[in-house]
């Protein structure tokens, strides 16, 4: 007996009920408070907030009511949560610098972007925006589906009819369990015109819709967005990051000092802290040059003003600020969002086919709806045209009836109509008998039946659903749109680099032909007497040397030329700066080429003209040309700056003025000389046209742009190379199989190399072996195109020449010869 009265204890396992009771507690957080519908880009708390706002008749055309009236009617019957969480949510959509289009018209202190909170709710009254109404419009024509609230008592709605496509136009953030959400506000117009363009062509791509409706957030703060890599990454995988700006000018003030003014901000900035912060850093002596800072921001706009320093620079203290504050932030989107009750990372696509088949249920949902009304009308008008043109019996009939319902069943009877029908008519009022009032009658039954038919042929076709929907949706983007505030920055003046921090000083960069590079100050190799031997300009290993150098400003960028046809780009200042003996960092380290890539052409720009240009030719003849200005944008990775064919590869790259000839030489010993104008400018990736046409198992050496009064370098693999006057050589049409050049032999072998040099220069010669020889380009003779020329360099019977390179004089390294002749200095100076 004992043992029966004591409690039933349940024997549970505690790690297991601690995971099933965590998880619950974790979806229920998930689906019920912190993420948003995809159907109607709502969270639960606004979406009970403005359907109480519609229960009290809180329209946007009544009067305001007093916003702790609304908070009271949600949490009393549908938001079982403290009062001040619905009142924060309800203060956000009534601000115009958190909801890009607001959801709740506020009325008093509602709060400001400098983090001020708003009035008690005893204090502020609000009442839904004409916005909002359409996410409520058709509510109660069986729209949507409805649940009971959290103690049974009440109706609330799963989601709202949402007239337009609330998720994207004002964004959504929250933090759940595991999970966080961050979707940016957009344009409501270009939202409305995505949704219209996927509803006409389904299979539109995502690039389409970037190019043409919906180009990127579009921030209720306005500001600038940097670029559309971020926006791309997150509108095709659902997760990406921008980089926000406050929008600045740079003003001059009558006595000639420079301010920074900002008239916009990035979202969701605090303006208070942000002038908190830069002046902490002013007096941190972080940043330097600014000598004022206030806030001008009235009822007509933001204005924050930055005095600085009449020497100061202001790109450089922007830049800083922009480095430093909040002038610049990012902002993280995770367009995550409840697909079915279940929380989905969504790319914009698959948001806006989310909202229209949304859409598609509410039209077909009130179309049946209507139909239902319409089929009961002309029902009830069906039982009234009867008893008309039986008058004089019905009124008989229900004379003679002693009840009510002796009467209706008499005409259910007699007439065979439906219980509503006989009530109808016993409801009829004696005016309808008149004969206008039984023609309006007809004319409605006709109206009906006609609108009957109208209702079936919607719900038999999608097309006309679809139809609907972009009427509706035009009809709300001709009333609500605005301009879009945020601009969207592609490169730009406004567009400070990292450079505007960095002196511009002039330097060299080397690359050697193992592929180390480095750069120094231009002002290492100084000028010296006639008769000294320089000095070293590069440690190298011993099979190593510098194969181009280039003169060059920190600021210009350095566009690099590989074999496969790609161009990388690096400014002055990102190549790492080294001693003078120093051999510098693989460039493997700086760009990102791959495995059997090599440079094989450098050249320097400080400005992307459009008169200027690269001439390409490839190992197979190919040629092409190229404005400089296509090549402005080269990415991380680099870009394809030639389209090869099969097995090609490029051979050089020239910058041009588009005036110059040009001279192409094959490994046969044929050279063709031709007006690069008649290859015409074309675009970045085509393959080019044929600059010379190739004999058999003959294949491209070299390109080069001729100066007047040059001479034609020619080095064979069996180590002979001559000179030749340029004269020598006629201008023909490009295309053509070229000329004889130099008498090839058994002895001589087949030409490597062919350079357009001036007598000053010196020649690298490399053997597959790895040997060096350098000698000065005016001890080779100068002679005719037929002849072959002299030895260069003695070869061993299975040794031939690989590489020829053309080396400045400016180069010249002897660092044990320059020791001497400094030693030999001092020596003098002592006696």
């Amino acid at each position: 007996m004992a043992d029966q009265q004591r409690p039933k204890v349940q024997e549970i396992n505690l790690g297991k009920e601690m995971r099933t009771s965590f998880l619950d507690y974790a979806m229920s957080v998930i689906v019920s408070r912190a993420l948003p519908d995809v159907r109607d880009g709502l969270k639960p708390v606004h979406r009970r907030i403005l359907y109480a706002m519609n229960d009290l008749g809180m329209h946007a055309d009544k009067a305001y009511k007093k916003s702790a009236r609304i908070v009271g009617e949600v949490i009393g019957k549908y938001h079982p949560h403290g009062d001040s969480a619905v009142y924060e949510a309800m203060v956000r959509m009534a601000q115009d610098f958190s909801y890009r289009n607001m959801l709740v018209d506020g009325h008093g202190n509602f709060g400001s972007v400098d983090g001020d909170s708003a009035a008690a709710m005893r204090y502020t009254e609000a009442r839904m925006s004409k916005i909002s109404m359409e996410l409520l419009r058709d509510i109660n024509k069986d729209t949507i589906d409805y649940v009971d609230n959290y103690d049974g008592s009440e109706r609330e709605p799963v989601v709202f009819p949402a007239r337009f496509p609330n998720l994207l136009v004002n964004g959504a953030s929250g933090i759940a369990v595991g999970m966080a959400t961050n979707i940016p506000p957009h344009n409501l117009g270009e939202t409305i015109d995505a949704v219209l363009a996927l509803s006409k062509q389904p299979d539109i791509t995502i690039d389409e819709l970037m190019g043409e409706y919906i180009h990127g957030p579009d921030f209720p703060t306005a500001g600038q967005i940097l670029g559309r890599s971020g926006i791309r990454k997150a509108y095709e995988t659902g997760k990406g990051s921008i980089t926000v700006r406050a929008k600045v000018t740079i003003e001059e003030t009558a006595n000639g000092k420079p301010r920074i003014i900002a008239t916009e901000l990035p979202y969701q900035v605090n303006k208070a802290k942000l002038i908190e912060k830069i002046a902490e850093l002013v007096r941190d002596k972080r940043i330097d040059g600014i000598t004022d800072l206030r806030d001008e921001s009235d009822r007509d706009g933001l204005r924050v003003v930055i005095e600085l320093r009449r020497d100061a620079n202001a790109n450089v203290v922007l830049n800083n600020l922009y480095k430093h504050t909040a002038l610049q932030t990012t902002f993280g989107i995770n367009m995550l969002a409840l697909v079915d009750g279940r929380p989905k990372v969504l790319t914009i696509k698959q948001c806006l086919e989310h909202y229209l088949e949304h859409q598609k249920v509410i039209i077909k949902r009130r179309t049946a709806f209507e139909l239902r009304k319409a089929e009961a009308r002309a029902h009830i008008l069906e039982g009234l045209r009867i008893a008309l043109d039986h008058l004089d019996e019905v009124i008989t009939l229900i004379r003679n009836s002693k009840t009510t319902d002796i009467a209706r069943n008499g005409l259910m009877e007699r007439f065979d109509l439906s219980e509503k029908q006989a009530q109808a008519i016993l409801d009829m009022r004696l005016q309808r008998l008149t004969g206008l009032e039984r023609e309006k009658i007809e004319d409605e039954y006709k109206e009906l039946k006609q609108l009957i038919e109208e209702l079936k042929a919607i719900l038999a076709d999608e097309e006309k659903v679809l139809e609907i929907i972009r009427e509706e949706l035009a009809e709300i983007k001709e009333r609500f749109n605005d301009d879009r505030r945020t601009e969207i920055v592609i490169g730009g003046s406004d567009f400070f680099e990292d450079e505007d921090l960095i002196p511009e000083e002039n330097i060299v960069i080397t690359l050697t032909h193992q592929g180390y590079i480095k750069r120094l100050p231009s002002s290492t190799y100084r000028t010296q007497n006639r008769g000294g031997r320089g000095i070293q300009g590069m440690g190298t290993n011993e099979d190593d040397f510098v194969e181009h150098l280039v003169s060059t400003s920190t600021h210009d960028t350095i566009l690099f030329f590989t074999n496969k046809g790609k161009v990388y780009k690096a400014k002055g200042y990102e190549i790492p700066e080294f001693s003078r003996t120093a051999k510098g960092i693989p460039i493997i380290n700086l760009l990102q080429v791959e495995k059997g890539e090599w440079v094989n052409a450098v050249i320097t720009v400080n400005d992307y003209m459009e008169n200027q240009f690269l001439f390409f030719t490839t190992k197979h003849g190919i040629s092409k040309r190229t404005s400089l200005a296509q090549f402005a944008n080269i990415r991380k990775g680099g870009l394809i700056a030639v389209g090869l064919r099969e097995d090609d590869e490029l051979i050089s790259v020239r910058l041009t003025d588009g005036m110059k000839d040009i001279m192409i030489a094959t490994k046969n010993g044929y050279l063709i000389r031709f007006p690069e104008d008649q290859v015409r400018p074309m675009g970045r990736s085509a393959a080019g046209v044929k600059g010379i046409s190739l004999r058999e198992d003959d294949e491209v050496v070299s390109m080069e742009i001729l100066q007047e009064d040059a001479n034609i370098l020619h080095v064979t693999n069996k180590g002979f190379g001559k000179q030749t006057p340029e004269s020598e050589y006629r201008t023909t049409n490009r295309g053509g199989k070229g000329i004889f050049t130099c008498n090839l032999t058994e002895k001589t072998g087949h030409v490597v190399a062919v350079k357009a040099v001036s007598g000053e220069e010196d020649l690298m010669l490399i053997t597959v072996a790895g040997v060096l020889i350098r000698i000065p380009v005016e001890s080779i003779s100068v002679t005719g195109r037929n002849t072959m020329g002299v030895r260069l360099i003695r070869l061993h019977e299975d040794e031939e020449v690989a590489t020829v390179a053309r080396i400045e004089p400016d180069e010249e390294e002897n660092t044990e010869q320059e020791q001497e002749q400094e030693q030999d200095e001092a020596e003098s100076s002592d006696e």
